[in-house]
This record gives C-alpha cells, structure tokens and sequence, in this order.
C-alpha cells in the first residue's frame, strides 16, 4: 500500500490549482482579447469544464486537507501557520463553488459569462493564489507533514557542491561498507571485522578486571 504523507491532499490540490487557475485565466482570455467569436466560445467551454472538474476534485482536497489539519504533528507556530491556510482554503472553496454555480446556470441559460462575472473569477483566483502560498509556507518554512529535513554538513552551504551525489556517493558507501564489515580471504572464508574487534575488546576488560582483583590485597 502506497504511504502518502500526511495524506492525499499534497496529491489532490495540484489538480484543484491547476484547474482553477486555468478556469480563471480562458475565462479571462475570452472576455478581453479580440479574437473571433469561435475561439472565444471555445474558450469559455474549457474554462467551463476546468471549473466544474476543478471545484469537484476540490471538495475532496478541502476534506483531505481539514484531516490532515486535525492530523498532524505541529507546535504553536505551525499551528498558526496552518490555522491562516485552512481559513484562506474555506473562504476560496466557497468563492469557487459560487462560481460554478453561477457558470451552470449560465450554461443551462444559454448566457455568456460577462464582466460581473469575470471579477468574481479573478477575485476566486486571487484567494486561490493566497491559498496556496500560505499552504507552502506551513511546508517549506514550518515543516507541518515533513518526517524528516536535509542534514546539512558543518561550514557548508548546503548546495550541490557541497556534497556528493548519485554513483560516487553509492560506490563510496558500498566500499566503506564492505571494508570495514567483511572481509573475503585466500581460503574463501570470510568474517566481519568490527564483532571480532568487539569481542576482542570485551576479552581484555575481563582480563584486566581479573588481574586487578588478583593483585588487591583481601582482608579476611
């Protein structure tokens, strides 16, 4: 079963941005700029179908993403921090869902999205936008949903040159390994270097510990 962490909301508001922002902006396209009349109505059925498919799939985001706010592990101000984005994905589920309302019952009137509309669109991806930005921020500056952060090294950067990647840093561990665990001998037999080293460290602490209660003088 696939872990997805903290749940299927990281997957599922990349659908509900990608589709809503490209709803707003045919919407758009199609109100300001002068082309021919086909074009136009074609765009508005793209920026239709974005909408509805979008505000759907956005449903079950909000859903995921209100779990994943009673979920996960935080402190205050992360808390904060995802308090802010959940209030700011409400208040845009609801601008959307108004939206798609109003763009079915213009479908079903045979209607032509107009100004009024189009500055409900663009405030519905403002709100998005805010949205989604503040979602990053709970992320990337607080770490809500993150299991583990890059170690950086002392006195350095943390960019690419700083470390080594791919095969180099694999063939290096893999040889690390193998030389410091086992070891392959002429005959073919092969033992692990580092319990031989452990045992023969317990074997002179018991021998030490020996010699000492030998040599202390006893009182009878």
């Amino acid at each position: 079963m696939i872990e997805i962490i903290p749940n299927w909301h990281p997957i599922l508001v990349h659908f509900t941005i990608g589709l809503l922002a490209t709803s707003v902006g045919f919407f758009l396209l199609a109100t300001v700029l002068p082309v021919s009349q086909t074009l136009k109505s074609n765009w508005r059925v793209v920026a239709h179908w974005c909408l509805w498919v979008g505000m759907s799939i956005t449903l079950f985001t909000v859903l995921a993403g209100y779990f994943a706010y009673n979920s996960v592990a935080h402190d205050t101000p992360s808390h904060a921090a995802m308090t802010e984005h959940r209030n700011w994905a409400f208040a845009t589920a609801a601008a959307f869902l108004l939206l798609t309302i109003w763009s079915i019952w213009l479908r079903l009137k045979k209607q032509i999205p107009g100004y009024w509309f189009l500055i409900v669109a663009l405030i519905s991806g403002g709100l998005l936008a805010s949205t989604g930005w503040h979602g990053g921020e709970a992320v990337y500056r607080y770490g809500l949903g993150v299991m583990s952060l890059p170690k950086v090294e002392e006195n350095s950067d943390g960019s690419h040159a700083s470390h080594t990647h791919g095969e180099a840093s694999a063939d290096s561990s893999s040889s690390h390994t193998s030389a410091t665990t086992a070891t392959n001998h002429e005959d073919g037999s092969a033992h692990d270097h580092a319990e031989a080293e452990t045992k023969a460290k317990a074997k002179d602490k018991t021998k030490s510990a020996n010699e000492s209660h030998e040599n202390t003088p006893h009182t009878h």
